[in-house]
């Protein structure tokens, strides 16, 4: 998500349709025993996302966002990113804050909210109700970044990405400095009805390999490779801290075109929830 990631040169492997009359795959996908819930966001009350937990990431709205994305990221603002009902709504939005001191230009706004300074984990179960949106030009995205801000040498982990021009392709990728943007290692996986129902977004990230699925059945499993240490560090990161991100992107390598009759365009999160083993 955070650099140059060019759709036509991601090479994923694509996930098969199930078919009408097979059952369900067996969900494998869940907190392993004994794990503890260390941290929730359940959005049960109205109003901004808690500031305790979330806060709005605004650095980049002058100078323009990473992948020549198109949208300005709102301070704490209603109509980008509010809780109501029970869900965390955030909303991309056809207009131009023009007024804003540090617009850079952007026709579009939206939020991206993130836990960085709030809460960060090393290792976890990590499980994301989500209903995505969709039109094309749209990209949400779930993922998480290393507390120390270097990328890709601390490692990016996307839970879930989407793309309006490729509805119902659900994508989890893996930066590292062994490969990223268009070389991280992912998978994608169709979700039919992904932007008409709730879906739980899951990554279990252990000292040994990085899990990531839908609805309790995996997609992509990323190992813990013995290549000594150099190859190590460049190829597993992730045995430092990182932190949470939820946004809504528009445009840009990824998200591509983009079709103003959309507009406005939300990701309703449900509940964000993390496990984590036992502390030694």
């Amino acid at each position: 998500m955070r650099r140059a990631l060019a759709a036509g040169l991601l090479a994923f492997a694509c996930g098969r349709a199930t078919a009408a009359d097979a059952p369900p795959p067996a969900e494998r996908l869940r907190p392993p025993e004994g794990w503890a819930m260390t941290w929730h966001d359940e959005f049960d009350v109205d109003g901004l996302p808690d500031p305790k937990k979330w806060a709005n990431d605004t650095h980049f709205n002058k100078p323009g966002w990473f992948n020549h994305e198109a949208q300005y990221y709102a301070a704490p603002r209603a109509e980008n990113a509010v809780v109501r009902g029970g869900r965390l709504l955030i909303t991309a939005r056809k207009e131009a804050l023009s007024s804003a001191p540090d617009w850079g230009g952007q026709q579009y706004t939206s939020a991206r909210l993130l836990t960085r300074g709030l809460a960060e984990w090393t290792y976890g179960f990590f499980e994301i109700r989500a209903r995505l949106p969709c039109g094309l030009g749209t990209w949400p995205a779930i993922w998480m970044l290393g507390t120390q801000g270097d990328w890709p040498a601390n490692g990016e982990l996307d839970i879930m990405e989407h793309i309006g021009r490729r509805p119902g392709r659900v994508m989890s990728t893996i930066h590292t400095l062994a490969g990223s943007g268009a070389h991280g290692v992912g998978a994608a996986v169709t979700v039919p009805d992904t932007c008409g129902a709730f879906h739980r977004y899951q990554m279990l990230w252990t000292e040994r390999d990085i899990t990531f699925g839908i609805d309790g059945v995996e997609h992509l499993v990323y190992p813990r490779l013995d290549v000594g240490a150099a190859g190590a560090a460049r190829a597993w990161p992730f045995d430092a801290p990182q932190f949470l991100i939820l946004n809504v992107a528009v445009g840009g390598d990824l998200g591509g075109p983009v079709d103003d009759r959309i507009f406005p365009v939300t990701m309703e999160v449900d509940y964000v929830r993390v496990w984590q083993a036992p502390k030694k």
